[in-house]
């Protein structure tokens, strides 16, 4: 089976076939094209839908997502991003293995085909050109025949005219004998040139051809059997990336089976959990006697009465409802949650408090150890001064320091409050609320620990709001009293202020870099100094922020 002998004659037919051959694969590559495209698209697609669903860093959704259902959620949704990435693969291999190395094939087939039927093209031509010198031989060897046999008769036709003269009889005679040989050269031309016609004739029919269509029809061949090595690539390239993506499900399922209600359920607990006791039974109260009833702890009137309310910390109250049936009103009169938790029960409170006290002590270590790394750096510096100033890290060192002393008070006030929930402390020492930013006049203990002790209204409702507001009248007029009945005190020595601070709570005051101000009181280890600018405005310093200056008499004292 040989396109050679068999379509000999189908020169044109070949050409157009082997041209759709090219078309086809083309095409073919056109198709893995369009799938790796599909493939990026759905990689894409997969990849967004999994960062969409993710948990916003630092966010409330965050700590939502710390049951094991939603753990196990979030272990789909990597899987999904790991499955999306096999789509990737698939896409890269196919581009590689496929479309690129086909590309490079068919420009190597269009060249090959070219000259293939360029070969052919010049044969055909190499024969038509023989068959037009075989055409016009014949042609010429015809029309000389016809002229010796016209000139023939012409001298048989004078030489029986007795009219005609000798000489012009042997002039015809001549003339027919000068194209007979014409005719006979002719027919020799004619027939030397159609000997060699019929050898290119065969040599074209059975051997220029036949090699050419041969060669066309290899070169087909090859397409065909790349065509199909390329699409088992196709086939395999999707093959490869199934144990994978077979792996991501297997993830998905192994994230589903570690899912524990039980665990969820203990978390709820943890998460929700007041710390409160549940309340007691209301006691009765009989109308029925004629004497005037006596207040009882669950009337109105109570947090109404005359004189100063009467303060509790801890214990059970008799006749109280259910802390959570009303949200607390002083909370939301305050505004935003204040910085001791103190609108949280005592559980959630305190959970509150120690995640706030790692935080700073995280934070200290983290100053501490840029303290440190500033410290050996001076060193070297010392060291070898070509490398630096040491003088130029006093400043950053400076500032770390105060950072350091900054988030140092800050957890002594945390920790100070979480003793206090604690239940290590009976109430918050005045340097704890020196510190505080929102005092114990703006957050009471009373607001967490007595949830318990809110009156109850005939409607069912607490009466929390003015008893609350009255336990923090009476707290902020017993802290004022603290100063207002202290004597003024004498200036003890003066201070440089060092660097700016900005008293933003209260019993502090705001100092400028430079200012020089009065000392009242100095530093009595913790931390902070007392000092004065006139006689309206005193308050307290951090100690590493002012260079103080103590009288001589003062010290002697």
């Amino acid at each position: 089976m040989s396109w050679g002998t068999e379509l000999w004659d189908q020169f044109d037919n070949l050409e157009k076939h082997t041209q759709w051959g090219i078309d086809i694969l083309e095409k073919y590559i056109k198709f893995v094209k369009e799938r790796t495209e599909i493939e990026l698209s759905y990689a894409k697609q997969l990849r967004n839908l999994s960062k969409k669903y993710q948990p916003k860093k630092n966010s409330k959704e965050e700590e939502e997502y710390k049951y094991t259902s939603c753990k196990a959620f979030i272990s789909t949704l990597n899987e999904m991003n790991d499955y999306a990435g096999q789509h990737e693969v698939i896409s890269e291999n196919m581009a590689s293995q496929i479309i690129v190395d086909l590309a490079r094939y068919v420009q190597e087939l269009k060249q090959e085909r070219k000259s293939n039927f360029h070969d052919g093209r010049k044969a055909q031509q190499h024969i038509e050109t023989c068959w037009k010198q075989l055409e016009s031989s014949k042609r010429r060897f015809e029309r000389d025949c016809k002229e010796a046999d016209r000139a023939q008769q012409y001298f048989e036709k004078m030489d029986a005219d007795i009219n005609v003269t000798k000489a012009d009889v042997e002039k015809a005679r001549q003339q027919a004998q000068i194209r007979h040989q014409m005719a006979e050269d002719s027919k020799a031309d004619y027939s030397s040139i159609l000997q060699k016609f019929n050898h290119e004739q065969h040599e074209y029919y059975h051997t220029h051809i036949p090699n050419i269509f041969q060669k066309i029809q290899e070169m087909e061949e090859r397409r065909i059997v790349r065509i199909g090595e390329s699409m088992k690539t196709y086939a395999e390239v999707d093959r490869q990336v199934i144990p994978i993506i077979g792996k991501c499900l297997d993830g998905i399922v192994k994230a589903a089976e570690s899912i524990d209600q039980k665990n969820d359920s203990q978390l709820v607990i943890e998460a929700y959990k007041s710390g409160f006791e549940p309340p007691g039974d209301i006691e009765f109260e009989d109308y029925t006697q004629p004497m005037k009833r006596t207040v009882s702890d669950n009337s109105l009137s109570n947090s109404r009465g005359e004189g100063k309310p009467d303060l509790k910390f801890g214990g059970k109250s008799k006749g109280k409802l259910w802390p959570f049936i009303k949200k607390n009103k002083l909370s939301l009169k305050l505004g935003a949650t204040p910085e001791d938790f103190s609108n949280l029960p005592p559980e959630q409170r305190r959970k509150k408090l120690q995640q706030k006290v790692d935080e700073l002590n995280k934070e200290i270590q983290k100053e501490m150890d840029q303290r440190d790394a500033i410290t050996k750096m001076k060193d070297v510096y010392l060291k070898n001064p070509q490398m630096g100033d040491p003088a130029s890290l006093d400043h950053k060192l400076a500032e770390v320091s105060q950072n350091i002393e900054k988030l140092r008070l800050e957890t002594q006030k945390f920790e100070a409050w979480l003793a206090e929930v604690e239940g290590r402390l009976p109430a918050r020492s005045e340097q704890a609320r020196r510190q505080s930013g929102l005092y114990d006049s703006q957050n009471p203990p009373t607001v967490n620990n007595c949830a318990q002790d809110r009156e109850s209204s005939p409607d069912g409702s607490y009466t929390e709001e003015q008893s609350q507001e009255s336990e923090v009248k009476v707290l902020a007029t017993d802290f004022d009293d603290e100063f207002d009945d202290e004597e003024p005190l004498a200036a003890i020595g003066t201070c440089k202020a060092l660097y700016t601070f900005e008293g933003q709570n209260e019993g502090t005051i705001s100092v400028v870099e430079g200012e020089t101000l009065y000392v009242i009181e100095e530093d009595k280890g913790d931390g902070w100094t007392r000092i004065r600018r006139n006689e309206d405005e005193e308050g307290y310093v951090p100690t590493s922020y002012v260079e103080v200056c103590l009288d001589k008499n003062a010290k002697d004292s």
